[in-house]
C-alpha cells in the first residue's frame, strides 16, 4: 500500500487538469468583469451622448425663446426620447436641469444631468445594489464677438486676409475671413495691424506686429451680408444703359483736360437718377463728381488716376447682360488718384459705395493670396470712403504709400490684401446713421462642460 501511495505521489500525470481547475474561478471572474466593463462603458457612452444632445437642444430652445427657460424641459424630454439609446429608464427625478449664469461669451447655458441604474450580469452576484451611471453635459451659445468692418468671403484653404510690407492699419472693429487655411489671416514683414478681433474659419498664426484684443480661430463662417443685393432692370439701375453713342447712356466716359471738374447729378432730368458708362476713366490730376444717384459701369473698367467723388451715390461695376458669363469690370485707383465717397443713406443701395457684381471672375483662383488683384487702391492714393466696398468674387488690394482714411467703411471682398506702406484708419461709431448695416457674427451652440 505504501508503495502504491508513493508511486501515486510521484506520478505527475494530471497536473494540468488540477492547475486548470484551480485557475478556473479566476478566468471566469476576469471574463465576467471584462464583459461588465464593456457593457458599463457602452451605457456610459450612450448616456453621455444623450446628455450632450439634450443640453444642446435646450440651448437651441432658449435661443428660440429669447433666453427663456419655460419650454426647455419639454425640448430636453423630446430630444431624450429620440436620442437616449441605453434602453434603460432614467432614475426618478431625472433629467435634472439647471441654467448656469452667462459667463463671458457663453450665453443661454443649459446643464443636463442624466442617471440610470441597472444590474450587470456578473458583478450583480457580488453587489448589494446595481451600479448607477451618471452623465453631465453643459452647452451654451458661443459667438464670435464684436462687430466686423472687414470680411473676407474666401471659403477654401487660400489665405483670406494678409498684410505685408510696412503698412499701419488701425481699426476699432474686427476682421473676419471664411478661409479654412491653417493660416487664414497672415501678417508678414513689419506690417502693423490693430483691430479688436481677428476671426477665421481656419487657423490663425499669431504675429508680433498684429495688435489684436481677441484671436478667434476656427469660428463659424459668416454669410455674405449683401448676397441678396443684385442690380436689376426692374428697379431702374440700367435705365441709362441704352445708347453707346450718347454721353451718360452707355458711352465710355473719359475725364481729361477738356472736361475736368465734371459733375453728373442723378437728380437732373437729363440723367434720370444716375448714368451708365461703358467704361470710366479719370485721368491724372482730373476730377469727376457723381452725385445723387446710381451710376453703372456696364461691363467695362473704372480706372481712377485722378480724383473721383461719390456724393450720395453708388458706383456699380456690373453688366446689363444677365448672362452668367457677362464681362464684369474692375476698379483700379492708382498712381496719385484719390477717391472720396459718401454712400446713400436710404433705399436699395443704402450704405453701398462701390459694388462689383458677384459674376466677376476670380483673378487668382488657386495658390496663395497674391498682390496682383484687379481691384486696387494703389500708389499714393488717398481713400476717404463712408460706405461699403464690395468685391465678393475678387480680391481687393490696398497697396503703396497711401494715407487712406476710412470712416464708417466696411470692406467685403473675397480676399483682402494690404501691402507696401499703405495706411488705413477705420472707425465704426454711429455708422448705422450712414445707412450701413453692422456685420455681426452668428451665434453657435457648443458644449462648454
Amino acid at each position: 500500500m505504501r508503495k502504491h501511495l508513493r508511486n501515486l505521489w510521484n506520478d505527475k500525470r494530471g497536473n494540468a487538469l488540477i492547475l486548470a481547475a484551480a485557475a478556473l474561478p479566476l478566468l471566469l471572474g476576469s471574463a465576467g468583469l471584462a464583459t461588465d466593463t464593456i457593457q458599463w462603458a457602452l451605457w456610459k457612452r450612450q448616456l453621455q451622448r444623450a446628455a450632450d444632445s439634450a443640453a444642446i437642444a435646450g440651448v437651441y430652445d432658449r435661443v428660440a425663446h429669447t433666453g427663456g427657460t419655460d419650454n426647455v424641459p419639454t425640448a430636453v424630454d423630446h430630444d431624450l426620447a429620440l436620442n437616449q439609446h441605453t434602453n434603460i429608464n432614467l432614475m426618478t427625478n431625472y433629467p435634472q436641469l439647471s441654467y448656469p449664469a452667462d459667463a463671458g461669451s457663453n450665453k443661454n447655458q443649459v446643464r443636463v444631468v442624466l442617471r440610470v441604474q441597472r444590474s450587470l450580469s456578473f458583478s450583480s452576484m457580488f453587489m448589494a445594489a446595481a451600479p448607477m451611471i451618471t452623465a453631465t453635459a453643459q452647452a451654451a451659445t458661443v459667438g464670435v464677438s464684436g462687430e466686423f468692418c472687414v470680411l473676407s468671403l474666401q471659403n477654401n484653404s487660400k489665405t483670406g486676409i494678409q498684410a505685408t510690407g510696412n503698412n499701419s492699419i488701425t481699426m476699432d472693429c474686427g476682421m473676419m475671413t471664411n478661409s479654412t487655411a491653417t493660416n487664414a489671416a497672415a501678417g508678414q514683414g513689419s506690417a502693423n495691424v490693430t483691430a479688436t478681433t481677428l476671426a477665421a474659419s481656419g487657423g490663425i498664426q499669431q504675429s508680433k506686429t498684429w495688435n489684436i484684443n481677441s484671436y478667434q480661430p476656427y469660428s463659424p463662417s459668416l454669410e455674405d451680408p449683401y448676397a441678396d443685393l443684385t442690380p436689376s432692370a426692374a428697379d431702374g439701375d440700367f435705365d441709362n444703359c441704352v445708347d453707346t453713342t450718347t454721353a451718360y447712356k452707355g458711352k465710355a466716359l473719359t475725364v481729361n483736360n477738356g472736361n475736368t471738374g465734371l459733375v453728373i447729378n442723378g437728380a437732373d432730368a437729363a440723367t434720370s437718377g444716375g448714368a451708365c458708362f461703358a467704361s470710366l476713366s479719370v485721368q491724372s490730376n482730373r476730377a469727376l463728381t457723381l452725385k445723387n444717384g446710381v451710376f453703372v459701369v456696364n461691363g467695362g473698367n473704372a480706372d481712377i488716376q485722378g480724383n473721383l467723388i461719390l456724393d450720395n451715390a453708388v458706383l456699380l461695376l456690373t453688366n446689363k447682360d444677365s448672362s452668367t458669363t457677362a464681362s464684369i469690370g474692375k476698379f483700379d485707383n492708382n498712381a496719385s488718384g484719390t477717391i472720396s465717397a459718401t454712400a446713400m443713406t436710404s433705399g436699395k443701395w443704402a450704405g453701398m459705395a462701390l459694388y462689383q457684381d458677384r459674376r466677376a471672375v476670380d483673378d487668382a483662383p488657386t495658390g496663395n493670396i497674391t498682390a496682383s488683384s484687379p481691384n486696387k487702391v494703389n500708389g499714393n492714393s488717398t481713400q476717404k470712403v463712408t460706405g461699403v466696398l464690395y468685391f465678393p468674387s475678387q480680391q481687393l488690394t490696398y497697396n503703396g504709400t497711401g494715407t487712406g482714411t476710412a470712416t464708417c467703411t466696411q470692406f467685403v471682398a473675397k480676399r483682402i490684401y494690404w501691402s507696401g506702406n499703405s495706411g488705413l484708419n477705420n472707425f465704426t461709431k454711429n455708422c448705422t446713421l450712414k445707412g450701413i448695416t453692422a456685420i455681426t457674427a452668428p451665434q453657435k451652440v457648443r458644449l462648454v462642460a
